[in-house]
């Protein structure tokens, strides 16, 4: 029996690629799955596994908290969060700048974390610990200078995890990042037959989504798990930063 038997799990982006894999990789794990999106279709998705559906958006602070209000009542409590909804930014830096679309991509990308962790801990404390695992992405790990960005966002959610990871601990809460490379989901569906094109494999979205039951399953906290296509996946492992040097 998985140990995540009764787990109420809170999943956010559910009508996604990722998403919709996660949700039924828990279900399967026999969590109780609460499915958020701000695609109603995630209704359909939430049936499917015997869940709950709230239609929500992670840009929003009240919403965030209205979605972790709404798990709360349906199942009792909330045990696990996947942060998990993002889009693609397409934002330049330059003339076309386009700061309506900057605020947006940020709003979910970012804010929707933050704002996900805000909302979910007081629950979590009231069932004595808990475990958040957030969709950053490789991009998050390197230089992607065809959406800075994006990889902007997706490094401050590498950031949060390494340290929300060490500074939730008195709390028992584990914070993890899960760090994908080009997956099936929405984000890569404009360019994906390029990628086919160019000999880049395309990670399955279940393979994603086993990561993320793994790190809820696991007792680690901090890390950032890469998920690429051929390996298998593992905490990314980060150099310590030089530290100070006096003079003799």
């Amino acid at each position: 029996m998985s140990n995540l038997e009764n787990k109420v799990a809170l999943v956010t982006g559910a009508a996604g690629g990722l998403g919709s894999a996660t949700v039924r990789a828990l279900a399967a794990a026999g969590a109780k799955v609460v499915a958020t999106d701000i695609d109603p279709e995630g209704a359909a998705l939430a049936e499917e596994v015997g869940g709950a559906f709230m239609e929500a958006d992670v840009s929003s602070l009240e919403s965030n908290r209205a979605m972790v209000d709404f798990a709360v009542s349906e199942y009792g409590g909330l045990d696990l969060a996947f942060l998990n909804a993002g889009v693609a930014s397409g934002v330049g830096l330059g003339d076309d700048f386009d700061e309506e679309r900057y605020r947006r991509v940020m709003g979910i990308n970012l804010d929707g974390v933050v704002f996900g962790t805000v909302a979910a801990l007081p629950a979590m404390r009231e069932r004595g610990g808990g475990s958040i695992v957030a969709t950053a992405s490789l991009a998050g790990l390197t230089a992607t200078p065809f959406d800075p960005l994006y990889a902007a966002n997706k490094h401050a959610v590498v950031g949060l995890a390494r340290s929300l990871g060490l500074g939730l601990t008195d709390q028992k809460v584990r914070f993890n990042a899960i760090c994908p490379g080009f997956s099936e989901s929405g984000i890569i569906a404009p360019f994906r037959d390029a990628l086919i094109d160019s000999g880049m494999p395309i990670i399955p979205a279940e393979q994603v989504a086993d990561t993320v039951v793994g790190l809820f399953e696991g007792e680690m906290s901090g890390e950032c798990w890469f998920v690429q296509a051929g390996r298998e996946s593992e905490a990314f492992g980060f150099r310590n930063i030089p530290g100070p040097r006096t003079d003799s």
